[in-house]
């Protein structure tokens, strides 16, 4: 079976892949862990790594059970097509999780544009990018491997 995206509405990515969990549809909305600030304290919350998407492995003539879920607004195209995700591109995000301290925040110093990077801690761990914009306080990055960008905080 293929692996889709499932566009959700914001703030459904974990309930949406639950409540799919519940109709037998496999299911993977990948989490890390992040510090948020409260009024009085700080806390640890699992955040999905991609706003708005899941990943729902299913076959092709019950593509449409996606929509018992509420939360669920679309697939994804890519092309024209449905997005599909290979296997070992899943297997990889969740390695990446678990290479080691996701909290931890990537710091790139005194590069260009251009330049590529090998990212060594967090959830692109052991992934190379290219900085496609240096901000004040935020680094873009290019993964070419997963055609996305990645948005940095400066330490």
């Amino acid at each position: 079976m293929k692996w889709y995206v499932v566009y959700t509405k914001p703030k459904w990515e974990k309930r949406a892949a639950e409540q799919l969990t519940k109709y037998n549809i496999n299911c993977y909305c990948p989490l890390i862990k992040k510090t948020q600030q409260r009024s009085d304290r700080k806390i640890k919350v699992e955040v999905p790594l991609f706003n708005n998407y899941i990943f729902v492995q299913i076959p092709e003539k019950d593509r449409n059970m996606v929509f018992y879920s509420p939360g669920v607004v679309r697939y994804l195209f890519w092309l024209g097509r449905h997005a599909i995700v290979k296997d070992q591109e899943i297997e990889t995000i969740k390695e990446w999780l678990n290479c080691g301290d996701t909290a931890k925040e990537i710091s790139v110093m005194q590069y260009q544009i251009g330049d590529k990077i090998h990212l060594n801690s967090g959830p692109f761990c052991d992934q190379n990018a290219v900085i496609k914009d240096i901000t004040k306080t935020h680094y873009v990055l290019i993964l070419e491997s997963l055609g996305y960008v990645l948005k940095v905080k400066h330490k």
